[in-house]
């Protein structure tokens, strides 16, 4: 209600809304920029004049009200005024000599004071100045110990030093001579270093390639005494298994693993790289770097790669292969341990290229080697050099691949070497039975090589029935199947026994047995020897079953995988049969032999007058001959070789008989001559059978005879000496008593015989009477015959 009725008043008085508005900021004691500023803006600055003149007269009617209220307090406050003016005057005299004591006292203390605050504006001079000088004297100092570490080679510490010259002190160097100088030399300072580093790191580039080889060929050899190691650990494992089968024992073998030392491996100091490494990093061009070093270290690669014709490859492999492994060593090194400095994309990159290369120099060098020997040796560094990388987690793979191409022609002149050796050692052969005169040697050559034929150890010195050939053969297989091993083992196939065994299977048929079969066919041999031959045939036949065990041993095969009849080899089927044209042969030049002898039939009187009362000479001969022939083959060949050899020759001797009658030296022959024939024919069947019982063939062949073989000769005797021939044409009694003799042969026989009445037992009358019937008897005989024919 109160503000209402001053509102009322006010607009009686003649006030408006802005008055009032003003008026309160006015006794509020508010800022009236804001209308002033406001009233301009609006450009109505004299109605503001207005109403502030407007403003003043109210106060001042108020004033003049408030006096009017309180003149009597005012008259008071006057009086006392003057009174207080009074005591002003006093104090002001008191202030005044106060004052000027004050001064006089002040004066000296404002010297004072001046002095002071100069001392301190000097102290703070002289403190700004030393700690300037302590900022110059830091810098100095890490000049001098920067210098100190350039001077020293020790580059990382000094580009440390620079670092912190540059982060800390430079920027607060007060003198500014001296922080030019400094930042001017910087760059050139960490452009030395650079240069310096990467020089040290050229000459770290020279040596470590130098030493690639030596690393290359120290990481080899530990691997080739890793092999050595595992070989002699199989071979062990091996002679254990054998003894087990055997009922020996029981035997424990282990296998030690020996962890291989890098440290021993890599004697290269790779300090120099980490530095170059670091210190291009601080530097800030690490990129570079890489670049740098991948490119130098691909050239390098490349040069190493690159082979010397003034050497022979098989000379130089060694040392061209281990600066390859020597060169991966340290790669793999650099790759694992200097911080990213190598990408192993980068390091596979420089494999593959190492592997493209290899394998090219592989395949041509391979080409022209011409000596199994030099091949296994090159093949045995590879694989070794492989073996090697592998632990370092390079794939080898493709490189024994390489080596794998090249097998057939390793074997082919593995083979060819094999073949000079074998046909040396047959030409140099006598063809004697060997004597072994200890166990010892028994042990060595016979059941070294399985050519034992009883499990009885026999009494020394012992004939073998086999040469020299035989044990020389047997070893250069064996050495033939070890060089077989030592090429395929270690390669792209653990699993290689079956290639090995087709490499076997050749030899022996395309090499051994062929070797034979030329001596064989020759014709440079004798009966001996061809005998001989056979003899070493039936030995080599034995000799297969050790040469597959051999190579199963050597391959890690079970040996009772290869006891099984089916896993026998296809060469000792051909070797038998190699063994069959030995007895062909043998028979041949036996069969040559006693026709030199029985052609001494030609000085048989084939038209005797009287009896005779024993033989003919040559039977003798023969039979002594036969008697040497029966008891060699008896030494040194198997029993079915020793009957076709009883059964050859006597064969033989029937047909001779037989052709004696039929050959035309031969006109007429007389009942005597056949006789004499009888006589021998019976030497010839006691011997026979003599030797088919002393042999031991009796046993075996109780359906045959020796005496079988001269079936044909004595039924011919017995039909010339029969008192009735006749009956020859008889087929009950021809299939009984003379089923092996041929018409026409008989026919011509018996136009030549002559019976004759002559002679000393011509006048016994029953002689005459019985010859008289056995003439009828062969006229009608030959009769019939002519008809017949």
């Amino acid at each position: 209600m109160e503000s209402k009725a001053k509102r009322r008043v006010a607009t009686e008085n003649g006030e408006t809304g802005e008055d009032l508005v003003l008026a309160t900021l006015i006794r509020n004691g508010d800022d009236l920029g804001p209308i002033v500023r406001h009233a301009f803006e609006m450009g109505r600055p004299e109605s503001l004049l207005h109403q502030l003149k407007h403003v003043v007269k109210k106060k001042e009617v108020e004033i003049e009200d408030l006096c009017k209220t309180h003149y009597e307090e005012f008259i008071l406050a006057v009086d006392e005024l003057r009174g207080v003016l009074v005591d002003a005057e006093e104090l002001k005299g008191e202030l005044s000599s106060d004052n000027f004591k004050l001064q006089e006292v002040g004066s000296a203390l404002l010297i004072k004071l001046e002095e002071l605050l100069e001392s301190y504006s000097i102290k703070k001079n002289v403190t700004e100045a030393i700690k300037m000088s302590k900022n110059c004297v830091q810098v100095l100092e890490l000049c001098v110990k920067f210098n100190k570490h350039i001077s020293e080679g020790q580059f990382y510490p000094a580009l440390k030093t620079l670092d912190l010259i540059e982060k800390n002190y430079l920027q607060n160097i007060p003198v500014r001579a001296v922080r030019m100088i400094v930042e001017k030399r910087i760059p050139i300072i960490k452009l030395h270093i650079e240069k310096k580093v990467t020089s040290q790191f050229n000459e770290w580039l020279v040596h470590i390639r130098s030493s690639a080889k030596d690393i290359g060929q120290t990481a080899i050899g530990h691997a080739a005494s890793a092999r050595q190691r595992d070989e002699e650990m199989l071979e062990r494992q091996r002679k254990a298994e054998e003894q087990n089968i055997s009922g020996l024992g029981d035997f424990a073998y282990t296998l030690d693993v020996e962890e291989i030392d890098e440290e021993s491996i890599l004697k290269v100091d790779l300090t120099p790289l980490y530095r170059a490494y670091h210190i291009q990093s601080c530097l800030g061009i690490q990129e570079q770097f890489w670049e740098y070093y991948y490119r130098n270290r691909l050239l390098q690669l490349n040069s190493d790669l690159q082979i010397s014709s003034a050497q022979p490859f098989v000379e130089s492999h060694q040392i061209f292969l281990a600066q390859i492994a020597g060169y991966f060593i340290v790669e793999d090194r650099v790759l694992r341990t200097a911080g990213g400095l190598l990408l192993a994309e980068q390091v596979e990159k420089m494999w593959d290229t190492a592997i493209a290369k290899m394998k090219s120099v592989l395949e041509e060098q391979f080409s022209h080697m011409n000596s199994a020997t030099h091949l296994l040796l090159v093949k045995d560094y590879v694989t070794l050099l492989g073996s090697t990388l592998r632990q370092y987690g390079y794939e080898v793979g493709p490189l024994l691949e390489t080596l794998d191409k090249s097998r057939d022609k390793y074997h082919e002149l593995l083979s060819e070497e094999c073949r000079q050796q074998i046909a040396n050692v047959i030409a140099s052969d006598t063809y004697e039975q060997m004597v072994l005169k200890k166990d010892t040697d028994y042990e060595s050559v016979v059941l070294s090589f399985n050519l034992q034929t009883s499990d009885i150890t026999p009494a020394f010195p012992y004939i073998a029935p086999f040469s020299s050939t035989v044990p020389d053969a047997c070893r250069i297989v064996r050495s033939f199947i070890k060089g077989c091993v030592d090429y395929l083992s270690h390669g792209a196939h653990t699993n290689f026994y079956d290639v090995v065994r087709k490499y076997l299977d050749k030899l022996l048929i395309d090499v051994l047995n062929e070797v034979i079969l030329n001596t064989i066919q020759s014709g440079n041999i004798g009966v001996s020897q061809a005998m001989q031959i056979a003899a070493n045939i039936s030995a080599l036949e034995r000799a297969c079953d050790f040469f597959l065990r051999h190579a199963a041993q050597l391959c890690g095969i079970p040996i009772r995988s290869v006891e099984r009849p089916q896993a026998c080899l296809t060469a000792k089927v051909v070797l038998k049969t190699s063994r069959d044209e030995a007895y062909l042969a043998l028979l041949n030049l036996m069969n040559k032999k006693l026709d030199q002898f029985m052609a001494l039939t030609e000085n048989i009187n084939w038209t005797l007058e009287e009896p005779p009362q024993n033989g003919n000479d040559y039977i003798n001969e023969v039979v002594i001959y036969l008697d040497t022939l029966l008891s060699t083959a008896q030494q040194i060949l198997p029993l079915d070789a020793l009957y076709k050899v009883g059964n050859g020759a006597l064969d033989h001797i029937s047909n001779s008989i037989v052709s004696a009658f039929l050959s035309d030296s031969v006109k007429r022959f007389s009942a005597n001559a056949v006789m004499g024939i009888n006589y021998d024919l019976k030497m010839l069947e006691s011997f026979a059978d003599e030797k088919f019982h002393s042999t031991g063939l009796s046993e075996i062949y109780k359906e045959g005879s020796f005496r079988g073989c001269l079936i044909e000769a004595r039924q011919l005797i017995n039909l010339l000496l029969s008192s009735q021939p006749e009956n020859f044409m008889n087929p009950v009694i021809r299939e009984k008593n003379y089923n092996a003799l041929d018409y026409k042969k008989v026919s011509s026989i018996c136009e030549k015989f002559k019976d004759s009445t002559d002679g000393i037992f011509g006048s016994l009358s029953n002689r005459n009477n019985k010859q008289s019937g056995r003439k009828k008897s062969l006229d009608m005989l030959k009769k019939r015959l002519k008809d017949f024919n």
